[in-house]
């Protein structure tokens, strides 16, 4: 019974050994990523990326649309691929170029002096108005069924400016004021916007009385009630900004790019419709020496 047994269990242990097998022959290996799915190859630019950063103008949404068709520009005009990059506030946009997070940026001209004092940072194009000049305003505004007339009126009311980084929204305005005898003190409330938009739109709403604005802004609230009591003297315009150190050719192409628009040609002219207003109108070559009186504004200036 013993040797009968046996030999049973050694038959039935090599059957079992042979369906084993079979059942294991009929399951799929698990596939090898790496042997049998192709590797894809990393995606590259075939142009090497610059970044371009912007002072917070405007709302995200905005800069968006309004700046990304002239990163599209460069993009097709230069050896380069350009990106934009945008920061939380204007300090963002000087930080960002002298730490080399962006290789250029539009600034304002206040943010361009802190930038020049703070890494060096240099001028290199500034654009011109509809009158073909390098130059803007800033604005002070009010609704239109207030009594303040002037400037001197000011004085006792609501105050709103925009970023204490802006030019025209802060810096000049405030300037004035001074100017004008008009301490903070005399006004009893003073309120920043981050976007002149919303310093418009404050004094629309009637919560301030006054506000400060760049003329562009100013203009496109003026039929929405919006009246303008006192505009400043000519501020140079909004400057496009390198480092010292940024790669010559890289300038070089930008100034050309922006230097030969053909406002001859209608597809480049609608082209520019689609751009910010500010740089629908052609470029010059900048330099340092172009912020002379502003910068004695900006030295002088109580902070």
């Amino acid at each position: 019974m013993i040797h009968t047994f046996c030999k049973y269990s050694r038959w039935g242990l090599f059957l079992l050994s042979i369906q084993w097998l079979g059942w294991v022959g009929c399951q799929k290996e698990p596939p090898s990523p790496a042997r049998n799915r192709p590797v894809p190859a990393p995606v590259t630019s075939a142009k090497p990326i610059v970044y371009f950063g912007v002072i917070t103008r405007y709302n995200p949404r905005v800069m968006f649309k309004e700046y990304q068709p002239i990163m599209d520009y460069l993009s097709e005009h230069t050896s380069y691929h350009f990106e934009l990059k945008l920061g939380k506030g204007y300090q963002d946009a000087v930080d960002y170029l002298c730490t080399n997070r962006v290789q250029i940026a539009s600034l304002g001209g206040f943010t361009y002096l802190e930038a020049h004092d703070q890494c060096g940072a240099v001028p290199i194009l500034q654009p011109l108005n509809q009158q073909g000049e390098p130059f803007y305003h800033s604005l002070m505004v009010v609704r239109k069924d207030s009594d303040i007339r002037t400037i001197e009126d000011v004085r006792g009311h609501s105050f709103a400016f925009a970023s204490s980084h802006s030019t025209s929204g802060y810096l000049i305005p405030a300037t004035e004021l001074l100017e004008h005898g008009i301490q903070f003190e005399e006004l009893p409330v003073v309120k920043h916007f981050p976007h002149h938009d919303q310093v418009a739109t404050a004094v629309l709403k009637g919560e301030v009385d006054v506000g400060s604005v760049k003329d562009i802004i100013a203009y496109k609230y003026l039929d929405q009630g919006l009246r303008i009591i006192h505009t400043s003297a000519k501020i140079p315009s909004v400057p496009l900004v390198v480092r010292p150190d940024c790669d010559s050719s890289l300038v070089q192409e930008v100034q050309q790019a922006l230097l030969t628009l053909d406002f001859s040609d209608s597809a480049t002219v609608s082209m520019l419709s689609h751009w910010n207003v500010e740089f629908q109108h052609g470029f010059i070559p900048s330099d340092d020496t172009h912020f002379a009186r502003l910068r004695t504004i900006y030295e002088t200036f109580p902070r």
